[in-house]
């Protein structure tokens, strides 16, 4: 995280906001000549009821406790959904900082035997959404699933991952905004510190996306899969919380197409009765995000 991210987060994210809201959307007209892509300090003021000057200090962190009522006019304007704004109204009231100690992301021995029984593609991320464990239908889907992989760094970076999903542009989109909502005001970790950091040197897709400061719910929906042996796959994802980490789940809609070809795979890997394990360091490459996830039908903030 940048130093002025850390600094001035609120003023960063108004910021990169109000680029992305164009003056049709915002029922003014667009004149002629506009260097900005988005809506002028002064005209996100105005709509929203606030002086251009007390406007203009908020985005340079000036002022970074604005009242609740001034933050909701401007997700107004800004066009937030429920969970942007829920965000917006957190970078306005930061919790304390105070150092930590981070434990390292572990497994519990019954979420292990609970991938052993379950009969469709399962495994465990963590904040970062690193692989933790993951069952053999899950490497047969894709063998990036395996623990230690990071599943951003692999969408972004792998051009194996980039031909599995079908949809990669709508995927990338949906992960970059998660993994954001996931750093939540824990910037200083390292494990997220040292990711940005690789996928900002390494991606040019990463550094587009970040800078739109996108804030999404990446929970459940569906995504559309090209596996090399099976084919193309519908697959519906659950995510389901325990113990801090997730339990990710994909499936097909029994009696589909889909459902045949996971069985397919299932019967490829009958001789595998073991879930595969962590390993037993902790960082950035145990901390992956969803590289089959893709936001769901709704859209934004499923």
């Amino acid at each position: 995280m940048s130093g002025q991210e850390h600094a001035n987060r609120l003023g960063d994210y108004l910021r990169a906001r109000r680029a992305l809201v164009t003056p049709e959307q915002a029922g003014i007209p667009a004149g002629a000549n506009r260097r900005v892509p988005g809506l002028r300090r002064e005209e996100l003021a105005m709509l929203a009821g606030i002086s251009a000057d007390y406007y203009l200090r908020l985005e340079r962190g000036r002022d970074n406790h604005p009242s609740t009522q001034v933050l909701e006019s401007l997700a107004r304007v800004l066009r937030l959904d429920e969970v942007e704004q829920d965000y917006l109204l957190s970078l306005a009231t930061p919790r304390p900082r105070t150092q930590r100690r981070r434990k390292p992301e572990r497994v519990p021995a019954r979420l292990h035997q609970l991938l052993a029984s379950v009969g469709v593609p399962a495994f465990v991320e963590g904040r970062a959404f690193g692989v933790l464990a993951s069952n053999p239908l899950a490497l047969a889907l894709s063998p990036r699933l395996a623990p230690g992989h990071n599943r951003l760094r692999s969408l972004l970076l792998d051009p194996e991952e980039q031909a599995f999903q079908q949809d990669w542009a709508r995927s990338t989109e949906g992960f970059v905004a998660a993994f954001r909502k996931s750093v939540g005001d824990d910037i200083d970790d390292p494990r997220f510190v040292e990711l940005v950091g690789e996928l900002a040197l390494s991606s040019e897709r990463f550094r587009a996306l970040w800078a739109r400061h996108d804030i999404r719910a990446l929970d459940g929906g569906t995504s559309i899969v090209n596996h090399p042996v099976v084919g193309e796959l519908h697959l519906h994802r659950d995510k389901l919380p325990v113990d801090g980490l997730l339990l990710v789940l994909y499936y097909a809609d029994q009696g589909s197409e889909s459902d045949e070809k996971l069985r397919v795979l299932a019967s490829l890997t009958a001789s595998l009765t073991r879930p595969t394990r962590e390993p037993a360091h902790d960082g950035p490459s145990g901390s992956t995000p969803d590289l089959l996830d893709t936001p769901g039908p709704a859209g934004r903030g499923q």
